[in-house]
């Protein structure tokens, strides 16, 4: 049975639709006791997984079923932020109908990153993954929302060809859109009415751990959440296109040490080793010759020191991933080994209510819940080869190919980790450049 679902997930091409998008057949290959659903809509103003908890149950529970199924689990926990009202409802309603006894439904508070994989295990199983680990090594697997989706629709043979994506923001009418992969930003844009301001920014993802699109030529894939459109100088976009090494010396010479950004930090808090104040005082040239800078491994770039701790406004999130991208090119590697994990007593009072988060961000007047706009269609699209962890898929179309929607673009190459690529409109290849395939209709 594990074999044939795993078979299924990866032809599909299924990835973690929340982060950074493993492919999902590598997680289902484990044996666990217990599956999380995280429905947490983690990041502010993303709303498309409670949106999908609401229309989609029943394909969502279908495929959390075959999850389970797959790594042999007893226990299915589908989590939500009770703020979430008709959302929790359905799934609580969902819940009372299974016949099982395998399935529960678990009410988060409203904090951030409630959504964080490892305070997802803390919070529900009260479990603490150890330093640079995963839920596999408590008993669990996570699965996002609209990646059961996809495993559901996986094994009726569809493979991934769209996304449901959060459009908001500066724009006429903010949504819940399906939209085919590869779809251009710009058109996403335009059918939610277009931009209202002359001069914005689109920020790919959440307003925390989002990253600032360097134009509206960029491509939707299988792992945008959501388009943010927002001022320049908006306090969301400013510091993540602000020069790096600007960061580096504005920190040397701003930082006065308080240590809020530790007392705040999430995997801090969980007890792991991780003092941002600390790693804020590890000068470049020093990144190799201190043991205080590996600890910058541990950070898991939530942006809570940046967005919300620091009183001088800089940002040891920024600083931690400079230290932290030093250190992997050099492949050094944190070594966890057998310590217990205990979570600071004040962890609960230190969380951050999501709403304070938006007042602080000011992002309250796009907070709400937009509605669904329906599924747009495309007649260009241009769909990169690499939208996962792992390596490139290989391409085995040609330009001239006319493809239907569902059909191979791109292959996982022999023993790599990497997902398959399928066409998300009927088209001819128009071009293939960049790692990316061009379709038109």
């Amino acid at each position: 049975m594990q074999e044939q679902i795993v078979a299924k997930i990866r032809e599909a091409g299924v990835v973690g639709a929340g982060g950074a998008g493993l492919p999902t057949h590598v997680k289902a290959g484990a044996t666990v006791e217990t599956v999380l659903v995280n429905g947490a809509s983690c990041e502010p103003l993303l709303m498309s997984d409670p949106y999908l908890l609401e229309a989609e149950i029943d394909m969502v529970v279908r495929g959390l079923e075959y999850i389970m199924d797959c790594v042999g689990a007893k226990r299915g926990v589908i989590c939500l932020k009770g703020k979430h009202g008709k959302a929790m409802e359905v799934v609580r309603e969902r819940v009372s109908r299974d016949g099982s006894g395998r399935l529960e439904a678990f009410e988060l508070g409203d904090f951030y990153p409630a959504g964080d994989e490892q305070v997802l295990v803390r919070e529900v199983l009260g479990k603490t993954i150890p330093e640079r680990g995963l839920p596999l090594q408590v008993g669990a697997v996570v699965s996002n929302v609209e990646s059961l989706l996809n495993v559901a629709l996986a094994m009726d043979g569809k493979p991934v060809t769209h996304r449901y994506v959060t459009v908001t923001g500066e724009v006429k009418t903010p949504m819940v859109v399906k939209v085919p992969v590869g779809t251009l930003v710009r058109d996403v844009l335009a059918f939610a009415g277009g931009p209202t301001i002359a001069d914005y920014k689109v920020v790919d993802g959440g307003p925390m751990m989002g990253r600032v699109l360097p134009d509206t030529e960029q491509s939707v894939t299988k792992t945008t959440s959501g388009l943010i459109v927002l001022p320049p100088e908006h306090n969301v976009v400013a510091p993540k296109i602000m020069d790096p090494e600007r960061i580096r010396r504005i920190t040397n010479t701003i930082c006065c040490q308080c240590s809020r950004c530790t007392d705040l930090c999430p995997r801090n808090l969980l007890g792991h080793s991780l003092h941002p104040h600390k790693l804020m005082r590890v000068l470049e040239s020093q990144i190799m010759e201190t043991e205080v800078a590996k600890e910058a491994l541990l950070c898991s770039e939530c942006g809570l020191c940046e967005k919300f701790a620091c009183p001088m406004g800089v940002s040891p999130r920024e600083v931690n991933a400079q230290i932290k991208k030093v250190l992997m090119a050099n492949r050094v590697a944190w070594e966890a080994g057998d310590k217990e994990y205990r979570a600071n007593p004040f962890r609960e009072s230190r969380a951050v209510p999501t709403k304070r988060l938006i007042q602080r961000l000011d992002l309250v007047r796009y907070d709400g819940h937009p509605a669904f706009a329906g599924e747009m269609s495309s007649s260009l699209v241009r769909i990169p080869l690499h939208q996962h962890i792992g390596a490139p898929s290989q391409c085995v179309v040609s330009v001239g190919d006319h493809v239907s929607k569902g059909d191979l673009l791109g292959e996982v190459p022999e023993g790599a980790m990497a997902a398959r690529v399928h066409s998300s409109i009927d088209g001819v290849v128009e071009s293939i450049a960049d790692g990316k395939v061009t379709i038109k209709a």
